[in-house]
């Protein structure tokens, strides 16, 4: 059979699949039917991934822009040409969510005794308790910054939040421009006594300029916040010390990095908006004009009020059969583990008593030997993993950790764990040259009567305890000695000088992942009777993959995609991809897990999870790690995972074939994130560790 050769109408540019990502997540703020402090959580997270597409994506854009490099995206749009598009969607973007906040959650909110008042409001006794504040807390920490011929313009830094101020000299008669830093150490929202209302802290210091700036006279005052490239650019990779390197490149990166996106007060005179424009080096198409609250992921602090009633219940998440010791006592989980694998489905199965009890024990039994793992992103010398790493090498074991120094906004935090780790004896590698390591993979060496024996995790999210609250996530943890054998071997890779590029049972990338998953997408085409394709990443933008899925489509094979954020990929286009079907689910926790199924029903389908989504970064310039899932009542219970999502018509989003998104119709009302919880619960409670199908 012929296929259509591959054109710029077979994509959706990445950019704007990132925006319409943003989109169903601002959906979900509108969603009245959800607690308010709920919509505000949307909105928060709204924000903050804004922040990262401009100081991550829009800043290598502008970058290929200032290069004059004439690059075009696989859909064949131009650098230019995607820039402006980001600007009006982003804007729109801005618009409706700040314009949610104000005229529609925070009045809601008020009628529930939770509100941001303005100064302006506030009776005499409030405005006496804010200016005792201001004197004694923030006052002391503020610098103003004049403008003029002996005072350059300042730096301004990365997503911090100031006040742009004209005064007037009344001896003088001069108008000079100063710029004040609303402190980022300070909280963004100051309470008033009643405990209810609150007042932004930029407000707050905007009302007594004339203790800053005492004997002027205040022209005006405007808010104004900066987005810089906060992409860490490493000139030499190759540097002996790639610890050193970083840390040089983040001083330099403080200082020099590229600003992106000016937003500003919507009220901020021309005069002053040219003047930033002009010292800031910016474009007219970087100003983003904010008629309210500027920088919504600040809302993080308005979430964070202890009020339950205005919350979802919280969940709890339980600790299947298999894992539960007698009493309060944790399982053994060599034990358990030599009984067969078992499968973890984060929020819903305890991280506690699964991936960090694993840990945890293997740092006290005197019988472990060694512990190896990979960290990406951790909650730092505070997580539980890496206290019990602690105590594994201060107890005389061989404690190997993988820090990954080049995890994106987290690089000075890495930093500063992995220089703690070193000191108390723990053996710290910062990964290969040219590569992120981005795996999740832990590595347990035992010595039990005469043999060596090794136990593993493979996962699909971070060794973090708070995010494995809130981020959708599986992993497994195994005894197998062949993949066991393999983890070696990646570690091997990682801290040695290794050239392997074969492994029994693991699929890795850089060395083969890519044409592996391309081979069994191939073998599915190619089955009589046609193929069954179901992939559950968090992006799909690799133009092989996306290429293979379409000939696999136009083969006869059945493929579902759900896709929780970028997707190039066009489902039911006649003659490309009738028989693919792209779906999102954005619900009370991140879907993080990436699973991969290959084969209809019965013992012909394989099943992989692991680290890596289907974009070119993670399969080309990271060290990722997917695992098969051999067990037939794994399998099992990862193939009720995918039918379950694949059955949602409450947090479900369809793609279509000209790129627009769609609720997908509540027929059932069935909420995938809900089952999930009764699954747990059900597994919990089952005396075989098994729950009933959903």
């Amino acid at each position: 059979m012929s296929h259509p050769s591959p054109t710029q109408s077979h994509y959706i540019n990445r950019e704007l699949s990132q925006l319409d990502f943003d989109e169903r997540v601002l959906a979900v703020a509108q969603d009245e039917s959800l607690p308010l402090l709920e919509r505000v959580r949307f909105l928060a997270i709204l924000g903050e991934n804004v922040d990262q597409f401009f100081q991550v994506r829009v800043a290598g854009l502008k970058e290929q822009a200032h290069a004059a490099l004439p690059q075009t995206s696989p859909d064949g749009m131009t650098t230019g040409e995607q820039l402006r598009a980001i600007h009006e969607r982003a804007s729109s973007l801005l618009e409706r969510s700040t314009d949610l906040f104000t005229h529609r959650v925070a009045p809601a909110l008020e009628q529930h005794g939770v509100s941001i008042a303005r100064v302006a409001q506030l009776d005499e006794a409030d405005r006496d308790f804010l200016a005792a504040e201001f004197r004694a807390r923030i006052f002391p920490v503020l610098t103003p910054l004049a403008v003029d011929p002996a005072h350059p313009f300042p730096y301004i830094s990365h997503l911090s939040l100031n006040l742009a101020v004209m005064v007037r000299d009344p001896v003088r008669h001069q108008m000079r421009f100063a710029r004040v830093k609303v402190p980022p150490l300070l909280p963004r929202f100051i309470p008033l006594p009643d405990g209810g209302r609150s007042v932004p802290l930029e407000q707050l210091i905007a009302a007594h300029l004339d203790v800053l700036f005492p004997g002027m006279e205040i022209v005006s005052q405007h808010p104004f916040r900066v987005t810089r490239d906060a992409d860490l650019d490493l000139v030499d990779e190759e540097a002996a010390d790639l610890l050193a390197a970083i840390q040089s490149e983040l001083r330099r990166q403080q200082r020099r990095a590229q600003v992106v996106r000016l937003e500003v007060d919507a009220a901020m005179s021309g005069e002053v908006l040219d003047l930033l424009v002009r010292e800031l080096e910016l474009e007219p198409t970087d100003v983003y004009r904010v008629d309210g609250l500027l920088d919504l992921s600040s809302l993080w602090a308005i979430y964070a009020l202890d009020r339950p009633d205005l919350k979802d219940e919280p969940w709890t998440p339980v600790t299947q059969r298999r894992l539960q010791g007698a009493g309060v006592e944790q399982a053994d989980i060599f034990d358990a583990l030599n009984d067969g694998d078992i499968l973890v489905h984060h929020p819903y199965d305890s991280f506690a008593t699964s991936a960090e009890a694993f840990i945890d024990q293997a740092a006290r039994d005197p019988d472990v030997l060694a512990i190896k793992q990979t960290l990406y992103r951790t909650s730092g010398p505070v997580s539980p993993i890496v206290r019990a790493l602690i105590r594994a090498a201060e107890s005389g074991k061989q404690v190997v950790a993988l820090v990954e120094l080049k995890a994106r906004g987290d690089e000075q935090a890495n930093i500063a764990w992995a220089q703690a780790l070193e000191q108390v004896g723990v053996h710290v590698v910062y990964g290969v040259v040219g590569l992120k390591t981005h795996a999740k993979v832990a590595l347990v060496v035992r010595r039990e009567g005469e043999e060596i024996r090794r136990y593993v995790h493979v996962g699909t999210g971070n060794y973090n305890p708070k995010t494995a609250q809130i981020y959708e996530d599986v992993g497994l943890l195994s005894a197998d000695p062949e993949l066991g054998s393999d983890v070696s071997e990646l570690f091997n890779f990682l801290t040695g000088y290794s050239r392997q590029r074969r492994f029994g049972r693991l699929l890795v990338a850089p060395v083969g992942l890519r044409s592996n998953i391309i081979r069994l997408i191939r073998r599915e085409a190619a089955r009589p009777g046609g193929g069954r394709i179901v992939l559950k990443v968090n992006s799909l933008v690799d133009p092989e993959i996306v290429e293979a899925l379409y000939a696999a489509s136009q083969s006869g094979t059945e493929i579902d995609l759900i896709v929780r954020g970028l997707c190039s990929l066009r489902p039911g286009v006649p003659g490309l991809s009738e028989r693919i079907r792209v779906r999102s689910l954005v619900g009370r926790f991140l879907e993080h897990s990436r699973i991969f199924r290959f084969g209809p029903d019965g013992d012909a389908a394989e099943f992989y999870l692991g680290s890596s989504d289907l974009m070119p970064r993670n399969l080309d310039r990271r060290v990722e790690a997917m695992v098969p899932v051999l067990d037939p009542a794994l399998q099992e219970r990862l193939a009720q995972l995918l039918d379950v999502e694949l059955e949602d018509d409450v947090l479900a989003w369809d793609l279509h074939a000209d790129g627009s998104w769609s609720k997908h119709p509540a027929a059932n009302g069935v909420n995938a994130q809900q089952v999930f919880e009764q699954l747990a619960e059900a597994r919990a409670a089952s005396t075989n560790g098994s729950a009933p199908d959903a």
